[in-house]
């Protein structure tokens, strides 16, 4: 399950454990396709990762200070640290094997 956070939860989402944050726009069509690709592939990493959603147009000043520049943007947090980041749609199985190299 992807659960969508607000800036002011970000810091708290993602301080423990490994996370996936998605920032994407609802204006963004790619990004509307990544959706249910992060829903599905979320299942393959329960009790493992946490996926998030952030809203690039509702939290602006957290995109720019994790350098945002496109969406959506994926990145994935350690503990807080963040350790990898894409962009643009991934199909799912792209998707998965790009999460399992950043939290190998």
């Amino acid at each position: 399950m992807v659960k969508a956070i607000s800036e002011s939860e970000f810091d708290e989402a993602v301080k423990e454990g490994l996370s996936v944050v998605d920032f994407s726009a609802t204006w963004c069509g790619p990004c509307q396709m990544l959706k249910p690709v992060l829903e599905d592939a979320s299942g393959e990493f329960d009790g493992k990762v946490k996926f998030f959603a952030v809203d690039v147009d509702e939290a602006e000043d957290l995109s720019r200070k994790l350098g945002v520049m496109a969406v959506p943007s994926i990145f994935v947090f350690k503990d807080g640290e963040q350790v990898a980041m894409t962009t643009g749609f991934q199909p799912k199985d792209a998707l998965v094997s790009w999460v399992n190299g950043a939290i190998a």
